[in-house]
């Protein structure tokens, strides 16, 4: 089995940036690169600022915040991430640039070097087609906020071999995750069950059975949910949620998965949540508002 000591982590967004967080954070020298030198930065500036709330609430001690920064380093080029043990992809969900990054990373890979997806949806089989080790290729899917969440879904190719699911299960408990294996069917565990409840939630919208408001209020009042829906699909991004619904429908060929036309009109607009400023609620305020 592969002795997991440096990562390195493709896309420097909130995914990205989390997974690196926590490995640094739990003794891995990462590498974190992006397509461009400007992301990385903003990257690199994201857990600082995360690692320094964890400081002001006590989680860490300033001395661990400042070993886990010396450990995250820059890789302006791909080829890099290479010799790493363990390169993890959290790119968009789109299976196109996910395979794209794969098959740019192949030539440079190290032996020994595992690859991990952090896709929430995407086949983990062919995702790995298009490298030349699906054997040591797994499904490694943080949930979001990565330092926060406990959860991280483990799942396997029909290629993935016993040493490298050994390797990111230890991976994952070493961060103080708990692991959870799921089958390679689309969207896995935990976006099958929650995205279509989202979805959901838009189609009662759409349909006029309630406000975004009515609708957020109960179920967190009616079911205890820490978030409604709507505000949770804003938070998670429409434009994934839309993803996963495609991948979901496309996959299974069941019409229940049919994604609301709502959400595409949402998606179209540029409408995606939190990260856009709008979606079914406007965060340009102080405080965020119904949209519809």
């Amino acid at each position: 089995m592969v002795v997991i000591k440096t990562v390195g982590v493709i896309g420097a967004g909130q995914m990205g940036c989390g997974i690196s967080h926590v490995s640094a954070l739990g003794g891995y020298d990462v590498l974190l690169h992006d397509v461009s030198a400007d992301r990385i930065e903003a990257g690199l500036k994201l857990i600082e600022h995360n690692l320094g709330r964890q400081v002001a609430r006590g989680l860490i001690g300033q001395d661990a915040m400042d070993a886990a920064m010396a450990r995250i380093k820059p890789a302006a080029e791909l080829q890099a991430i290479g010799a790493t043990d363990l390169a993890i992809e959290a790119a968009t969900e789109a299976e196109d640039v996910k395979k794209s990054i794969f098959k740019a990373l192949t030539p440079h890979l190290a032996p020994q070097t595992l690859l991990a997806s952090n896709t929430s949806s995407i086949s983990i089989t062919r995702l790995a087609s298009a490298t030349d080790r699906p054997e040591k290729f797994i499904g490694l899917h943080f949930m979001n906020p990565v330092p926060l969440m406990k959860l991280v879904e483990i799942i396997r190719g029909i290629a993935t071999d016993a040493g490298t699911y050994e390797a990111a299960v230890n991976f994952a408990r070493s961060l103080g995750k708990t692991t959870s294996n799921s089958e390679d069917f689309p969207a896995f565990i935990v976006n099958r069950v929650l995205v279509p409840m989202i979805n959901e939630a838009i189609y009662t919208l759409y349909e006029g059975v309630g406000t975004v408001e009515a609708i957020d209020t109960a179920m967190k009042l009616g079911a205890n949910h820490p978030m409604g829906p709507l505000e949770l699909g804003d938070f998670i991004g429409l434009d994934t949620v839309l993803s996963i619904m495609n991948v979901l429908h496309e996959g299974l060929a069941d019409s229940k998965y049919r994604p609301c036309p709502l959400l595409v009109k949402y998606v179209e607009a540029g409408w995606l949540g939190r990260k856009a400023g709008r979606g079914f609620y406007d965060y340009r305020g102080e405080v965020p508002v119904p949209t519809r």
